[in-house]
């Protein structure tokens, strides 16, 4: 019999150990939320809990997010989720929810996690725990009281009853070396089974969730191009005009009165250049030139060098990626560090830039006050659009108080 095929190596075996152990934990974890979100949801049905039922889920999504990712991880596939869009008043975002499959299917999952899930997990740990306790119950026996010996299958009064527990032992071993991979396997099948939506519903998804992105890209689209052409109209097209103006009252001069006319038509040339700065400003807003010299990295050192507190850059190998997402990634970046500095607090900040499966992952942290929300026509939710434009993902994380991070994901695919 080859017993190779059921015992894995140290490596997975300790990697499946620790995911039923955080299992464990993040049950209990699941019990409070359980108890909570089922009193909400009771509640809702009469009224009382329409209120509280968006920020409750909204806890018990990201607690999915969170494990869905450390499930995909051990499974190597990952574990997709399709919410509905959460918006518009309390009553039509709690309507959302209930009505969501998604919902359904989260609180199917914390029922199971709690029975078959948290089982599956006490078995696999109680099995090593039993192991060694068996194992050193030799070494410490005759140390326990007399009227309270140690108790495992029979009282442990005496060396043979104490020896008789080392194979008990070995054999709880043994039963751990097999089945906890196994368990730790089953379980997040399990998760995967419970919360994976339909096809069907990952296409809707999909579709509704592309259809949204196509809508933000032509909205940033759109505002990009206001924005140029309110740049040119207000700053640029006012300075050329006021350089015409200016030439003619040069030549007007230099009929009537030459000599004093070279005044004029230095202010002229000024005026010149003026609009000649600040059609470069319009330009290099569109495309910086300095991502085509020097790339991201450099672009973003430059950025860095500028920020009105201290600010450090850390960058793994970024490979090069399409113009546009360099662009949008140069512009989350000077956006993130404006914000920083006008509205943080903060003493200092960093950025880091790195590599993902999906692209390039973006990270800006500061040590400010915290409590960063986005707000229609902010720098952040510029940001979210922009980024939502490429179908990257944005997250906010800004507890008041401090810190406060902010993470982008950008696809560099063609």
């Amino acid at each position: 019999m080859d017993l190779r095929r059921w015992v894995v190596p140290r490596r997975e075996w300790l990697r499946a150990l620790g995911y039923l152990a955080s299992s464990i934990v993040s049950g209990f974890g699941y019990m409070f939320v359980f108890v909570v979100t089922l009193f909400v949801l009771l509640t809702s049905f009469v009224g009382f809990g329409v209120l509280g039922l968006p920020a409750v889920m909204g806890l018990v999504r990201r607690l999915m997010r969170r494990d869905r990712v450390k499930w995909g991880r051990y499974l190597g596939t990952p574990i997709n989720e399709a919410y509905r869009p959460v918006e518009g008043s309390l009553v039509t975002r709690a309507g959302t929810i209930l009505a969501d499959p998604a919902t359904r299917r989260d609180l199917g999952w914390i029922g199971a996690h709690l029975s078959v899930g948290l089982a599956m997990s006490i078995v696999g740990i109680g099995l090593l725990l039993g192991a060694l306790n068996s194992l050193t119950l030799p070494f410490y026996w005759w140390a326990l009281p007399a009227n309270e010996p140690a108790d495992s299958f029979f009282p442990i009064t005496s060396w043979p009853r104490a020896l008789a527990m080392v194979p008990i032992g070995l054999a709880y071993l043994a039963l751990a070396l097999v089945l906890v991979p196994k368990l730790a396997n089953w379980h997040a099948r399990l998760a995967k089974l419970l919360l994976s939506p339909a096809k069907g519903a990952q296409l809707s998804a999909r579709v509704a969730e592309l259809t949204a992105t196509r809508a933000a890209a032509l909205e940033a689209h759109g505002n990009e191009l206001r924005r140029i052409e309110r740049d040119l109209h207000d700053g640029t097209q006012n300075r050329i005009v006021a350089v015409v103006m200016q030439l003619g009252i040069a030549e007007r001069a230099l009929r009537r009165d030459p000599e004093n006319a070279l005044p004029m038509v230095l202010r002229a040339q000024d005026a010149a250049t003026d609009a000649l700065a600040e059609l470069r400003g319009v330009v290099r807003s569109i495309y910086p030139p300095i991502l085509t010299e020097r790339g991201l990295d450099g672009a973003a050192a430059a950025l860095v060098a500028r920020c009105p507190i201290p600010c450090t850059l850390e960058e793994s190998l970024v490979p090069r990626a399409p113009a546009a997402v360099e662009s949008a990634a140069y512009f989350v970046i000077a956006e993130a560090l404006t914000n920083v500095a006008k509205h943080s607090g903060a003493s200092q900040a960093s950025v880091r830039l790195d590599s993902s499966d999906v692209g390039m992952l973006i990270t800006v942290l500061d040590d400010g006050h915290g409590g960063a929300v986005e707000s229609a026509g902010s720098g952040l939710a510029g940001i979210r659009r922009r980024v939502e434009a490429f179908d990257g993902s944005f997250s906010l994380v800004s507890p008041s108080g401090g810190p406060t991070t902010l993470t982008v994901e950008l696809p560099c695919g063609s």
